[in-house]
């Protein structure tokens, strides 16, 4: 009885390695994706930049999407009065053949609540190899990132 459990929980396991654990860094997952999807996987990695200006405050987000999925955002918020608050955020991503998907694990350069652990899913749409439109179906709104070069400060 106790090997055939120990076979089942084994089987499990390799099952859950070959399909990735759906985590960003999963190796496994890549190979789930079709040679397009992963020629899109590829074009994310980077560092990409995202400028909005609304109601006078110009906000700038500078996001690193690395190979192993970890990725970290830094947000520089300028005020109409010129008042600066500036946010670094971090956690993992993975490109699902669709959309792009990033789970933080820090925000504000500390641990989210357990309890509401923060989202952002786009769907991804190059328009040029260092340009791409992110949908966000669920907040009905569009972002725009164009790639810049890694060392680039906010």
């Amino acid at each position: 009885m106790l090997r055939v459990a120990a076979v089942v929980l084994l089987s499990l396991g390799a099952i859950a390695l070959a399909a990735g654990d759906g985590h960003p860094g999963a190796p496994a997952a890549t190979h789930l994706l079709t040679a397009g999807q992963q020629d899109v996987q590829q074009k994310l990695f980077g560092t990409w930049l995202r400028e909005q200006t609304r109601e006078g405050v110009h906000t700038r987000r500078l996001l690193r999407l690395d190979p192993d999925g970890a990725f970290t955002e830094r947000v520089r918020i300028t005020e109409q009065d010129g008042r600066v608050t500036q946010l670094d955020h971090g956690g993992s991503w993975f490109y699902d053949g669709t959309n792009l998907k990033r789970k933080y694990t820090l925000m504000s350069g500390r641990p989210p609540s357990r309890l509401n652990l923060p989202f952002a899913t786009f769907q991804v749409r190059f328009e040029t190899r260092n340009e791409f439109l992110g949908t966000d179906h669920v907040g009905k709104h569009q972002v725009r990132y164009r790639r810049v070069q890694p060392e680039t400060e906010l």
